[in-house]
């Protein structure tokens, strides 16, 4: 009987590591599971949460890309490393089925954390998801809705008010987009004054950026203020209420819009396995990617902590995860061989942030900074470059061209379960019978 491969998780590293299985042509038999059925580009989504980008055009079916694989589409209920089996419940026939295995690759990602900050998690929106980047349009064009029509200067002035909170790389992307599309689409709206329109970003930290040396995020935080965006740091988000944020300092900030990118660790499926785990919940892996005290299982991307050859330990990025997923793959082969495995090295290429309006910042050949227009043309052309498929490269790159001829769109798609309740039953007596 062949070995079974059963992988966790859709993103970039359980679709490489299936890929490079399927191109090795060993008599595996390799089943991946996601709760969706397409991969989604992560670094795109800042732009198709402010229309830069068509939402379909950042994701990819994971049955197109992948044709030997066997797809399961499921959520992970639990995982018995003892008998080596993974509880999947499938979310359109709502009933659960049992997986089981020789190797296990863990690939799920992370999820947002707020930290247990009362109010954060029932106020501010999330930006990990597709459905996190269609939620925001659509609550960015509500806002300009509503302070169209709302009474009182000051009322208009706090939906207005757009804040995100966390200063790393999407952050920082997110609130460059925001600005651009308020700059876009303000023009629409002749009954709201441009000094209403308030970007705030704050970073409890003493900069932006702080994976990159402090020179990036003195550049990348002039270039948001040149540009509009209001920059907070060293302060820290106490709670979140009604009316807004307050920080620990005492100021409150009166806002209806809340971006939450402050933090990330890994699922609860990955933090509940009896394994060896670092302090963000993330699973301790060997440098060849294995985990210690259980043979067949492995780890990799943000679910994982994996060790420096010098000691420190790897980012959990989408390079290195895409660097981590070959790797791990031919270790699974070797292993099945009885071959010795290969640990991971690998030296980052740098690090880039798209800050809107042409502008942006990268660290390229190990510590120059690269600012401006030219950091921005090359976080497009490699990222154009490292997106799945020809068909989505030239989607992508269309939405680009129209962008430079047309402001953004501002038809807001409206979903169940937005009105209110007394709202929701007023329409629904207002239907008419089927006969």
């Amino acid at each position: 009987m062949p070995q079974r491969v059963l992988i966790l998780g859709g993103g970039f590293g359980g679709i490489s590591v299936a890929r490079t299985l399927e191109r090795l042509r060993e008599p595996l038999d390799v089943t991946l599971v996601s709760r969706d059925n397409y991969g989604l580009f992560t670094p795109m989504l800042p732009e198709v949460s402010t229309g830069g980008i068509e939402t379909r055009h950042i994701v990819q079916p994971i049955r197109a890309e992948l044709r030997k694989t066997r797809f399961v589409l499921g959520e992970i209920e639990s995982v018995d490393l003892a008998r080596k089996c993974v509880r999947v419940h499938h979310p359109l026939l709502g009933v659960p089925s049992e997986l089981c295995y020789d190797h296990l690759v863990l690939a799920l990602g992370a999820v947002a954390t707020t930290f247990g900050l009362p109010g954060v998690e029932e106020r501010a929106l999330q930006l990990k998801t597709l459905d996190d980047g269609i939620r925001l349009r659509n609550e960015l064009i509500r806002m300009f809705e509503l302070a169209e029509v709302a009474a009182g200067e000051n009322e208009r002035r706090r939906l207005l008010c757009f804040t995100i909170v966390g200063g790393g790389f999407t952050g920082v992307e997110a609130a460059g987009e925001v600005q651009e599309f308020v700059d876009s689409v303000a023009s629409f709206y002749p009954g709201l004054r441009p000094s209403w329109v308030r970007v705030i970003l704050l970073e409890g930290g003493p900069r932006l950026l702080p994976e990159l040396p402090d020179s990036f995020g003195i550049s990348a935080r002039a270039m948001l203020q040149h540009r509009g965006v209001e920059v907070v740091t060293g302060d820290q988000v106490a709670r979140a209420d009604a009316s807004g944020i307050l920080l620990k300092s005492g100021r409150h900030i009166d806002c209806q819009l809340i971006v939450w990118s402050a933090g990330s660790r890994p699922t609860p499926q990955v933090r509940d396995l009896p394994v060896e785990h670092a302090r963000n919940g993330a699973v301790v892996v060997e440098a060849d990617l294995s985990v210690s005290s259980h043979p067949g299982v492995w780890a990799l991307g943000d679910c994982a902590q994996v060790p420096k050859p010098d000691g420190g330990w790897y980012p959990p990025t989408a390079q290195h995860a895409i660097r981590q997923a070959p790797l791990l793959a031919r270790n699974i082969v070797a292993t099945v061989h009885g071959r010795p495995t290969k640990a991971f090295v690998y030296t980052s290429l740098g690090m880039m942030a798209s800050l809107g309006h042409r502008q942006g910042v990268a660290e390229i050949m190990r510590g120059r900074m690269l600012t401006g227009f030219p950091a921005w043309f090359l976080w497009r052309t490699y990222y154009l470059l490292q997106l799945p498929g020809l068909d989505r490269k030239v989607r992508v790159a269309l939405d680009w061209t129209l962008n430079l001829l047309f402001r953004r769109d501002i038809a807001r798609l409206r979903i169940s379960g937005e009105l209110s309740p007394d709202r929701e039953q007023a329409v629904a007596k207002e239907k008419p019978l089927p006969t």
